[in-house]
């Protein structure tokens, strides 16, 4: 007697059981459980052996073959909540080595999942149910494709036997995320499954970008006995040895040696590249400013170090650019336009071929990794002036009055940075909260800040020294800071990781703040309390627009803190402030430091430097 299970609630249909065989049945006959229709069955767990005519039982399905093909390809956690439409794969991946991070929004999935891709280089993976759940994983995938960050998206989708009439959560999936996403495709079949996995893969790690499955969750239930495709036959990803042609780099050379006002410009693409990228600027003798993204990627102590370029940067880095007579831009796609002038020239090395000439005329364009082109032109560099010994050297002769000018407004900057720090005006002046942050922050820590005002102070006021820095760059995301933090810490558990937030941004996913006690990750957050939405107030002051909308009462974020397990500090006097920091940084627990900051104290807008 034989079994049949439905696939779209796995209920078995057993012959011996119900006394009459399973063709006997009527097509009208409908599944007791679900009432799906007789042909949704098929015959359970069983493959036959045509050779020998002898049957084998399966223990696996589509579900378990796509997570232990994504085991196989080294991925360590899936973030995301469980429902009706992915259980199969939430079965999977409990009996699986995978962790599984329960968060209690998909937007925070999302971000952390793309914290995770941005942070290692490695595929993020978050998981959700169809209809509701799909749309609330958007905003950290939009996040994840602007910044390109590798990101797996799982989707429960309902029974691919119910698809286009109308089922309850159901919504075109492959729609929704074709207009932005590397990948999408459908787990239609139990034999292509893991091929599409593989090939999901693959695409995310090409741009890098996001990836989608929708899996029905019939499909997922389908018996599978298929083998999973080892990593070193099939997934090779972008080596860092792509390097432009010789002659480019002699073109490069030759323009460095005949300009007299040189400055570079670091963004993403350089994060690996912070030593090389010092040394080429000491023998040039030229400045280096970075993108919001590259924070961190050189020690911002260095005398040629000029800090963040952007509306949220220095004074001196927008001045080093306005200025420049030759612009090095090395891994950024760069959108500054407002920044620069136009008869700069430029060279520009990016790996993307598109991102080269996206936004400004090149004079020389370097298609290659960073690093590596980096170090060839500073190998051709140094063999011309080792040719030159004997005659006339070789050097660059750069401007000195040019460098004089940039390095005046950096001393005045350290200077600027110094009064705030002793700062001690009520209500808490926002420069001081980030100078009280560098004097206890650790020099290697993890640093993931937010999307609102307190985001001007940090990157204009704050000097990494070693510490990395993570944020939502391009789509500029409110809400990024502490799924990003978690992720971190998951990822760097020896590391001090702290979150950089305002009350906007942090109250939006700040239930969250139990995922990090649930799971024992002891991060840092530091939450710019000033009532109000102030960085929109100053747009519509700039905008010459009323101030209108921006203002919400406040729960105590301390005491919320404390309410799910961790420990919560309220500062309202800037004498406190360095004792709860030096608390909070010590707990093992997850801690929040709730500052009440002046609202009236407002980061301006870098421009174009006079």
């Amino acid at each position: 007697m034989a079994k049949y299970r439905c696939t779209v609630c796995n209920w078995i249909y057993n012959e011996e059981k119900e006394g009459v065989k399973f063709g006997d049945l009527p097509d009208s006959w409908t599944c007791p459980r679900c009432g799906a229709p007789k042909s949704a069955f098929v015959p359970e767990g069983v493959i036959r052996e045509y050779e020998e005519y002898e049957e084998l039982e399966i223990k696996t399905n589509v579900a378990d073959k796509i997570i232990e093909q994504l085991e196989a390809f080294g991925v360590k956690y899936i973030f995301g909540i469980p429902g009706d439409s992915n259980l199969p794969l939430i079965e999977a991946i409990r009996r699986s080595s995978i962790k599984f991070i329960l968060t209690r929004h998909e937007e925070t999935a999302a971000f952390m999942a793309d914290a995770h891709g941005k942070m290692t280089d490695e595929i993020g993976v978050c998981i959700s149910i169809a209809g509701p759940g799909t749309t609330n994983l958007i905003t950290g995938l939009m996040d994840a494709t602007n910044d390109r960050s590798p990101v797996l998206a799982l989707l429960g989708q309902i029974p691919e036997l119910y698809l286009g009439s109308e089922g309850l959560q159901e919504i075109d999936q492959i729609e929704l995320f074709s207009s932005f996403a590397e990948y999408v495709e459908t787990v239609a079949r139990a034999s292509q499954s893991l091929r599409i996995t593989m090939m999901a893969i693959k695409a995310a790690y090409k741009k890098p970008g996001v990836v989608v499955l929708s899996c029905p969750t019939d499909v997922l239930s389908e018996k599978l006995n298929d083998k999973v495709f080892k990593p070193n036959k099939r997934l090779f990803k972008a080596t860092n040895a792509i390097v432009s042609s010789h002659e480019n780099i002699i073109k490069a050379v030759k323009l460095i040696e005949s300009s007299k006002r040189i400055a570079i410009l670091a963004g993403w693409g350089a994060r690996h590249s912070g030593e090389t990228l010092i040394k080429l600027a000491e023998i040039i003798e030229c400045p280096i400013a970075t993108t919001s993204r590259a924070k961190g990627v050189i020690n911002e102590t260095h005398r040629l170090a000029v800090g963040v370029l952007g509306s949220i940067g220095t004074k001196h880095a927008a001045n080093a650019i306005k200025s420049c007579d030759l612009l090095i831009v090395i891994g950024s796609g760069f959108r500054q336009a407002n920044l620069v002038p136009q008869n700069v020239k430029m060279i520009q090395i990016d790996i993307d071929p598109s991102r080269i000439g996206k936004t400004f005329d090149v004079d020389v364009g370097i298609l290659g990794d960073a690093r590596k082109t980096l170090e060839k032109i500073i190998e051709e560099l140094e063999k011309r002036n080792s040719k030159a010994k004997g005659k006339m050297k070789q050097k660059i002769k750069t401007d000195l009055e040019y460098l004089s000018n940039i390095e005046k407004i950096r001393n005045e900057h350290f200077k600027e940075l110094e009064r705030d720090s002793t700062d001690l005006s009520v209500p808490i002046y926002p420069g001081y909260v980030i100078q009280a942050l560098k004097r206890n922050v650790d020099e290697d820590a993890i640093i993931c800040v937010d999307v609102g005002d307190h985001t001007y102070w940090f990157y204009k006021k704050f000097i990494c020294e070693g510490q990395k820095t993570y944020f939502s760059a391009n789509i500029a995301s409110m809400g990024f800071g502490l799924p990003a933090a978690l992720s971190a810490k998951l990822d760097f558990p020896d590391k001090q990781v702290v979150c950089v937030t305002g009350d906007g941004g942090f109250a939006m996913l700040m239930a969250d703040f139990t995922t990090a006690v649930r799971e024992k990750l002891a991060i840092k957050i530091v939450v710019f309390n000033d009532g109000k939405l102030k960085n929109i107030k100053k747009e519509q002051e700039a905008e010459g627009y009323v101030t209108f909308g921006i203002e919400f009462p406040n729960p105590n974020f301390a005491e919320f803190a404390k309410s799910c397990g961790g420990e919560g500090f309220r500062v309202k006097y800037p004498k406190e402030l360095d004792d709860a920091l030096k608390k909070a940084f010590s707990s093992n627990k997850p801690s929040l430091v709730e500052i009440i900051v002046d609202p009236s104290s407002i980061a301006p807008a870098t421009k174009r430097a006079d």
